[in-house]
């Protein structure tokens, strides 16, 4: 099992711009696809993008495509979420998490962190 800790999140205004990361230590971090959710108060759990074991291909949900770029260093153990444009709907805690079997639901991921918050103000 991996553990993991995310850190970068902040208070930032609309349109600019912040990286999260998420600093990976236990198990072989590069053998897992990691994946990036999110959750605003009083929504569920989202996805956000996700990269697979290299870091060649990545994905995104439809909300940040085009703003956010989801990154790994297996060298140094990090998953990272470039995030540009943003906006006040972007505002929620950030999680990363290691895939344990495919698909992109909460549940299809495992060895969560515990969460950085982000707010975008407008």
């Amino acid at each position: 099992q991996v553990q993991l800790v995310e850190s970068g999140g902040g208070l930032v205004q609309t349109g600019g711009s912040l990286r999260l990361s998420c600093a990976a230590s236990g198990r072989s971090f590069s053998s897992y696809a990691m994946g990036w959710f999110r959750q605003a108060p009083g929504k569920e759990r989202e996805f956000v993008g996700a990269v697979n074991w290299s870091g060649s291909v990545s994905y995104y949900a439809d909300s940040v495509k085009g703003r956010f770029t989801v990154s790994r260093d297996n060298h140094k153990n990090t998953l990272y979420l470039q995030m540009n444009s943003l906006k006040p709907e972007d505002t929620a805690v950030y999680y990363c998490a290691a895939a344990i079997r495919s698909g992109w639901a909460p549940s299809d991921f495992g060895s969560w962190g515990q969460g950085t918050q982000v707010t975008v103000s407008s």
